[in-house]
């Protein structure tokens, strides 16, 4: 009963992108930031988890519970309007604009950057009790993740950035099917449901998301990692942003809207059964 038609959904998703785009500068810029630091939270409970369980697995099935959350609040995230405001233009929606989408862009990418920013500053403060020790065992687990994921990548050179690409492309993929995915389901189980699947995949997969990463990295750095803030844009973040656009626009956005929005024709042209004989019809149930 809570289910939306493919139809349904592309219409949906270009309504959102419309939505986005036409949307306040002060709107936009709260909206981001709430969604930065609760997906960091959000990040921070998994490490946390991870590192008191030993179990990883365990960690990607927790973390999905802070995108529910920023997600059913109405909240952005740079991954999601990337698959959602071009939609709006592309249909030629009033008032949407390449401008516009770059516009919300900016906004919601600045949004997130300081509410991750925000945890990150609270998180190590935290495990280091206000700077005044070393940083506990979560802290050290942040610390060497921003080293693998930068200094990592950089040791393979080109292949090492093309790597880091894909796995910028593959998170979007699962992210905004995410989103989307939420959009197919009327009720809050559905909705949670449909988000909860492709998120755990990107997380436990270590794909790349710019959001995430925004959390993970500037922290990193305030808690001793081996890295400076040049390798974490260079050898993560710049590359990242750009896979995550690729990937939720080519394999989500412009792929349901092509298909479900714009249909080819006649691939939707089902020729008319014949009618029944009398008799057949008499001799029915």
């Amino acid at each position: 009963m809570g289910y939306v038609s493919p139809s349904e959904l592309a219409a949906k998703m270009v309504d959102a992108g419309q939505a986005k785009i036409l949307m306040s500068t002060r709107d936009t810029v709260i909206r981001a930031y709430m969604a930065g630091a609760i997906l960091a939270l959000a990040a921070a409970f998994a490490v946390t988890v991870t590192v008191q369980t030993g179990q990883p697995l365990l960690g990607a099935l927790l973390f999905p519970v802070g995108f529910c959350i920023l997600y059913l609040l109405g909240f952005d995230l740079l991954t999601g309007v990337f698959t959602l405001c071009p939609l709006a233009v592309i249909d030629r929606r009033p008032g949407c604009t390449w401008r516009g989408v770059l516009r919300n862009w900016g906004l919601v990418f600045a949004g997130n950057f300081a509410g991750a920013l925000t945890v990150a500053v609270f998180m190590s403060i935290i495990v280091t009790f206000g700077f005044s020790t070393a940083p506990d065992a979560i802290g050290q687990k942040l610390g060497h993740i921003g080293e693998a994921r930068t200094l990592g990548y950089a040791a393979h050179g080109a292949a090492g950035m093309l790597t880091l690409f894909v796995r910028g492309v593959l998170c979007n993929w699962m992210v905004s099917t995410g989103v989307v995915g939420a959009m197919v389901s009327s009720h809050v189980s559905g909705k949670v449901i449909a988000m909860w699947m492709p998120i755990m995949v990107f997380f436990y997969m270590g794909f790349e998301h710019s959001i995430v990463n925004m959390f993970l990295f500037p922290s990193g750095l305030m808690l001793g990692g081996q890295f400076s803030f040049g390798d974490y844009l260079v050898w993560n973040e710049i590359p990242t942003v750009v896979g995550n656009l690729v990937g939720g626009l080519t394999f989500v956005g412009l792929t349901i809207y092509a298909t479900h929005a714009r249909t080819a024709a006649g691939a939707a042209r089902v020729p008319p059964a014949p009618a029944p004989s009398p008799g057949a019809a008499a001799g029915s149930a």
